[in-house]
């Protein structure tokens, strides 16, 4: 018998020699070979043949495909030159009519009927388990001797022609401090399923039991350790149930077919397109693959809307990527909510000013074109205001849909979760995200106080409550945009408003955000939140690992996310809304074409041409 440590160093021809002759005893071909691509192996009539290469084209990520032989092909010649597909495989699978009939060890008995079948040669992730070794990224499974995990999940494949199946993925557990690595290691390796397509909880996945894999073993992890999943080749097992085909073969989940390619021969890219792994959330945890390109694009734009015009001494509350995981959230959202309205003015007639309404509607925009919903939540004293306002938007062209305009009072302590929640069960949020831009934010006192520490509370419903209630329910993350710290969600920095922001002790909001973005005008960060959307969008990184890898790109919709973008036309159509709605700059109280003072040309004309540049 040969020792597995021994396979390691053999060729693969000589590995699948030991195989024909039933010279290796182990379950599961990882690690044997090392450094040589392994592959899935699919075995279809001829007359299937064709939407199956289809269903991979359309699917790449669990199945790229190495190689298609002719009919009665049991060799493959651009990946080996010595092999014979009826006898190379560890074990086989047979299947009839979409039901699991046996398992083999040799095809031979099959060989007429294989004449008129086709072999699909798929790429596997023990291909990359090398790589991920070198850059000290430990493979679980191997330490512990088994099969790696495989799992069924909810996201359905594109369909093509008879076969349609759910995305099946493999799971490494990682340990934290490794999971860049992993994802570097991984990505260029595109013919081994690329980076991974999820990092975190696998209820997002639909996976309820890591210890009860559908295929391969269950593996322990360890502490620290983060599961990983990346899509997998025995999603052609399940294509291949769904087909009902009378005979059909596999190989056995584990028991590759190992061909004489070298996967060292995957390219290596520029660093600045390789991956940045970045944590969005803890409960449930989550996170989220950007390339560093576009990171550093998100940085930059967190940069340029920091400036500090009013010399408030914002640059003290500023925390570094707070954008960048702000968005990458968003961008995983399929529902959020937005509440803004800063009722400053409180002897005026609206009391509302005019930072706030843009940021929130340049998000809403985004997000629309993005494909999620959203309402906007305010005071039910200026419901009216805001409904007219996003009808002239509508008629103006500043947004191309309505949104719900909806106001919250919290009359009984359980308003908040029946608010965000179906039927008032927290483990159904009607949200996925909720973000404060410019909003009016609850202080210790328990009172909301203007800049100038007059205390509004008498304008301001109790909005902070729905983020106050998101704080317990999982799966619900949260945004505060602000420019002075008593803005809602601004409670996580407000220590250093104490300290730094003038009337800080007094005004500094009390509620946190899971996420706060400083900007100079509040709506500023509103128009970083639509730039860096757009730019997550475009990245293939993380376009690829929103979609699992299945499907194909949806790059063919830029145009659209581009024309909602802010722009210096649209947000001056915008402020002379409010503005013809009675809404006053909020510093100076003037009735006209500014924000905060500053006049839209060309300060906040300027600041939107500075973010567009950024993202062309």
């Amino acid at each position: 018998m040969v020792c597995l440590h021994s396979l390691r160093s053999l060729v693969p021809s000589a590995v699948r020699c030991l195989i024909r002759q039933n010279g290796i005893h182990v379950r599961n071909t990882s690690g044997m070979s090392a450094g040589y691509n392994q592959a899935n192996v699919v075995i279809l009539h001829k007359s299937l043949a064709d939407d199956f290469e289809r269903f991979c084209r359309e699917n790449t990520g669990p199945l790229p495909l190495l190689y298609r032989s002719a009919p009665g092909e049991w060799k493959s010649p651009p990946l080996s030159n010595d092999s014979d597909i009826r006898t190379d495989c560890l074990q086989y699978r047979r299947y009839e009519h979409g039901v699991y009939a046996e398992s083999l060890t040799s095809l031979e008995n099959y060989s007429e009927q294989l004449k008129d079948m086709v072999t699909f040669y798929l790429g596997c992730s023990f291909s990359f388990e090398s790589a991920v070794q070198k850059l000290g990224v430990p493979v679980r499974y191997v330490e512990q001797g088994r099969n790696v995990s495989m799992y069924k999940t909810s996201v359905p494949c594109h369909p093509a022609g008879a076969f349609s199946c759910n995305l099946v993925v493999t799971m490494r557990p990682i340990p934290q401090h490794k999971l860049e690595a992993a994802a570097i290691a991984t990505h260029p390796m595109k013919k081994c399923h690329g980076a991974p397509v999820h990092i975190g909880s696998p209820d997002f996945l639909g996976i309820k039991d890591l210890q009860k894999p559908d295929y391969g073993d269950a593996v322990q992890s360890l502490p620290g350790d983060v599961p990983v999943f990346w899509a997998c080749g025995v999603t052609g097992v399940e294509a291949v149930v769904s087909c009902k085909s009378p005979l059909a073969f596999t190989h056995s989940p584990g028991s590759m077919f190992i061909t004489d390619v070298k996967n060292e021969d995957s390219p290596s890219p520029d660093p600045q397109d390789g991956p940045a792994v970045v944590q969005i959330s803890s409960d449930p945890l989550h996170y989220s693959l950007v390339s560093q390109r576009t990171a550093h694009k998100i940085r930059l734009l967190e940069e340029i809307v920091a400036i500090d015009p009013g010399n408030r001494g914002i640059g003290n509350l500023l925390l570094k990527d707070e954008l960048l995981r702000s968005c990458l959230s968003l961008s995983h959202a399929r529902s959020v909510l937005i509440t803004t309205g800063f009722p400053t003015h409180y002897q005026h007639v609206p009391p509302e000013e005019t930072d706030g309404p843009p940021g929130a509607l340049a998000m809403t925009a985004t997000l629309q074109a993005l494909g999620k919903k959203v309402v906007i939540v305010t005071d039910e004293h200026a419901i009216g205001m805001y409904k007219k306002i996003v009808e002239d938007a509508i008629d103006q062209g500043v947004l191309r849909v309505t949104v719900p305009v909806l106001s919250y009072k919290g009359e009984t302590p359980d308003c908040a979760v029946k608010f965000l929640c179906e039927n008032g069960d927290p483990s159904a949020p009607r949200f996925d995200h909720l973000i404060a831009v410019e909003r009016a934010g609850r202080a210790s006192d328990g009172n909301y106080y203007n800049a100038r520490k007059v205390n509004i509370k008498h304008l301001v419903d109790p909005i902070d409550d729905l983020f106050v209630a998101a704080q317990t329910i999982p799966g619900i993350s949260t945004t505060g945009i602000g420019d002075g710290g008593n803005e809602l969600g601004t409670g996580k920095v407000k220590e250093a408003v104490k300290k730094y922001i003038r009337n800080g002790d007094t005004i500094a909001c009390d509620v946190a955000a899971d996420f706060v973005v400083i900007a100079g005008v509040s709506n500023w960060g509103g128009y970083a939140v639509s730039c860096a959307l757009y730019l997550l969008n475009i990245c293939e990184i993380h376009e690829r690992y929103l979609r699992k890898a299945i499907g194909f790109p949806k790059l063919s919709e830029r145009e659209t996310w581009a024309s909602s973008l802010p722009s210096v036309q649209k947000e001056e159509k915008l402020l002379a809304i409010l503005v013809n709605h009675g809404i006053r700059s909020g510093f100076t109280g003037n009735l006209a074409m500014e924000v905060d003072g500053l006049p839209f040309y060309d300060v906040h004309s300027d600041m939107i041409k500075r973010l567009l540049e950024v993202i062309e």
